[in-house]
C-alpha cells in the first residue's frame, strides 16, 4: 500500500498538481468501478489509509421498517457489525476491492488519467492565465500537422500554423522565443497558445533592446504588424532630451537590426506618435511623402490624404499593405487619392452641381441613405432625373423595390412642394416691392406736380398788378416827372430860374 502512495506523490509533483486531487480522484475511480462491478443501488464509500491501504465501503442507515434493502437495514443486522449501532446510525459494511475485475480496473484507470488532467489543466490555467503577452524561451518538441507543440518546462504549448511568420521554419529542437497569446481551459491538447507572429513579440523584443523603453523613458504608444512582412511602431518620449525613434534605432542601427534578424528579415517602420492626427498620418504612411491631409469625420476618425501623383503607389504600398498598417496603427480609416483624382472628383461635383440637384439632397427629404446609394450607383446623379422616372423604372433600379419607389415619390413631391412654396414666396416678395416702388413714384410725381403749380403762381402774381395800384404807380411818375415852380434845376453845374406859366 506504501507503493500505492508513493506512486501518487511521484504522479502529483510530475503533474504539479496536489497529492490530494490525485487521491480524490483514485477514489472516484474506485466507486465508479464498483458500481459497474456490483451493478446494485448501494451507496458506496472509498478510504485509504497508510497502513490499509484503499478500502471501499458499502454505506445503509438502520431503520425500523425497511424499504429499501439496498440502503437500509434492520436494528439486529446493523448490531451484528456494530454492537452500538441505533436506529439511525449509518454502518459501512466492507466490500472487496480485488474482486473487482479487469474492467473495472481499465475503467478506474481511465478515470483517474481523466481528473489528473482536470486537475493538471487547472494548475496551467491558474499559473499562464496572467502572463498572457510574456516573452518565454521555447523548444520544438514536435510537429502535428501545421502546428508545432513546444516546451515550456512545465507543460507543452501549441504554436499555431496562424501564429507563425512566413519567413519561418522551425525543426524539432529548435529554441524560439514567443509570446504568450491566450490560455484556454477547455482545450483538449495542450491550453496554452503561443504565438510567433502577434504584436506583442516584437514590443517585448524592443523592451529587451532597448533600455530607455524597458525603464519608461520611451515608450511604444501603438503597434501594427502583418507577420513575415512589416511592422510599424509608434514610440513617444517622455524625456526632451531622449529621442524616441533614434533611442531605438540605436548607434547604426545596432538596435533594430538585432530586432530584425530575430524576425527573420522583417522590415520594421520606427514612428514618432503625435497627438496630431494630420502630423500622425504624415509620419505612419512614411516612406511616402504627404501633400496634405483632410479630417473627413472626426467621430468617426476618417480622414482623406493626398499624395503626388508619383507618390501614390509608395503611399499605397505592396496590396495596400502601407495604407493598412498606417490606418491599424492610427486607428483611423485613411482613403488615399492622388492630387489628378482629386481634381477628377472636384470636377465631376462641379458638373453635376451645374446639371442639377444631386440626388443626395433628398436625404433631407426624408429619403434613406441606402436608398440614395443605390440610386447613385444607379447612375441616377440629380434629383431632376429622379423626378422624371417613372415607378417601373425606378423599381428595375438594383436595390429599389416597390417600397423605396412610395420613399422616393414622397421626397421629391416634398422637395418639389418646398420650391414651389419658396419661388411662390419670393415672387410675392417682388411683388411688393414693386407695388411699394410704384406707390413711392406717384407719391414723388404729385409732389413735383404740385411744386410747379405753386410756383406758376408765385410768377403771375409777380408779373400782372392790381389796378388802383397800377394809376397810383403812373400818378406818382408824373408827379416825380413835373418839377415845381421856383424849383433850381441844376444842369452841367449851371443854375436856371423857371417861371411858372401864367394862365389865361
Amino acid at each position: 500500500m506504501d507503493s500505492i502512495y508513493q506512486s501518487i506523490e511521484i504522479l502529483s509533483k510530475e503533474k504539479g498538481i496536489d497529492a490530494q486531487i490525485v487521491l480524490d480522484a483514485v477514489k472516484d475511480a474506485m466507486l465508479l468501478a464498483a458500481r459497474k462491478h456490483f451493478r446494485t443501488n448501494e451507496n458506496y464509500e472509498a478510504d485509504f489509509s497508510g497502513k490499509e491501504g484503499l478500502k471501499l465501503y458499502a454505506v445503509k442507515t438502520v431503520a425500523e421498517v425497511i424499504t429499501d434493502p439496498a440502503l437500509e437495514m434492520t436494528l439486529n443486522e446493523a448490531k451484528r457489525i456494530d454492537p452500538t449501532a441505533d436506529i439511525g446510525s449509518v454502518i459501512r459494511i466492507a466490500k472487496p476491492t480485488d474482486a473487482l475485475g479487469r474492467i473495472s480496473a481499465q475503467t478506474a484507470k481511465q478515470v483517474i488519467f481523466q481528473k489528473v488532467r482536470e486537475a493538471e489543466r487547472d494548475t496551467i490555467y491558474r499559473e499562464y492565465a496572467d502572463r498572457v503577452g510574456e516573452l518565454v524561451n521555447t523548444t520544438i518538441k514536435r510537429v502535428e500537422g501545421m502546428d508545432l507543440v513546444v516546451d515550456l518546462g512545465k507543460t507543452e504549448a501549441r504554436l499555431p500554423k496562424r501564429e507563425q511568420s512566413r519567413l519561418e521554419t522551425f525543426n524539432a529542437g529548435d529554441r524560439v522565443r514567443c509570446v504568450i497569446k491566450m490560455v484556454d481551459k477547455s482545450a483538449k491538447g495542450p491550453g496554452v497558445v503561443v504565438s510567433r507572429a502577434d504584436g506583442d513579440l516584437v514590443r517585448r523584443l524592443f523592451e529587451q533592446e532597448v533600455p530607455e523603453i524597458y525603464d519608461g523613458t520611451v515608450t511604444i504608444k501603438a503597434c501594427a504588424r502583418e507577420a513575415g512582412e512589416r511592422t510599424k511602431i509608434a514610440v513617444q518620449s517622455k524625456d526632451r532630451d531622449v529621442d524616441s525613434v533614434g533611442a531605438c534605432v540605436g548607434m547604426k542601427g545596432m538596435r533594430v537590426q538585432s530586432i530584425i534578424r530575430e524576425l527573420r528579415g522583417e522590415k520594421i517602420d520606427i514612428i514618432e506618435w503625435s497627438e496630431d492626427a494630420v502630423g500622425f498620418a504624415t509620419h505612419a504612411l512614411s516612406p511616402a511623402k504627404i501633400t496634405r491631409v483632410n479630417i473627413l469625420n472626426p467621430e468617426e476618425r476618417h480622414m482623406e490624404v493626398i499624395v503626388d501623383d508619383t507618390q501614390l503607389s509608395l503611399a499605397i504600398g505592396k496590396r495596400g499593405q502601407n495604407v493598412r498598417l498606417a490606418a491599424k496603427l492610427m486607428g483611423w480609416k485613411i482613403d488615399i487619392k492622388s492630387e489628378e483624382e482629386k481634381r477628377q472628383e472636384m470636377q465631376n461635383a462641379m458638373t453635376l452641381l451645374s446639371t442639377g440637384v444631386p440626388v443626395s439632397s433628398l436625404i433631407d427629404y426624408g429619403l434613406a441613405e441606402s436608398t440614395v446609394d443605390a440610386l447613385v450607383k444607379g447612375d441616377i446623379g440629380t434629383v431632376e432625373k429622379v423626378g422624371s422616372m417613372t415607378p417601373e423604372e425606378l423599381e428595375s433600379i438594383p436595390g429599389i423595390d416597390g417600397q423605396a419607389v412610395a420613399h422616393i415619390q414622397q421626397a421629391i413631391n416634398s422637395y418639389y412642394g418646398q420650391e414651389y412654396t419658396q419661388e411662390a414666396e419670393a415672387a410675392a416678395a417682388a411683388a411688393d416691392d414693386a407695388q411699394a416702388d410704384e406707390a413711392v413714384a406717384e407719391e414723388a410725381v404729385a409732389e413735383e406736380a404740385l411744386a410747379e403749380a405753386v410756383t406758376e403762381e408765385a410768377v403771375a402774381e409777380e408779373a400782372v398788378p392790381a389796378e388802383g395800384e397800377s394809376a397810383q404807380s403812373e400818378a406818382v411818375a408824373e408827379e416825380a416827372a413835373a418839377p415845381e415852380s421856383g424849383e433850381i434845376a441844376e444842369d452841367d453845374g449851371s443854375a436856371t430860374i423857371v417861371e411858372p406859366e401864367v394862365q389865361a
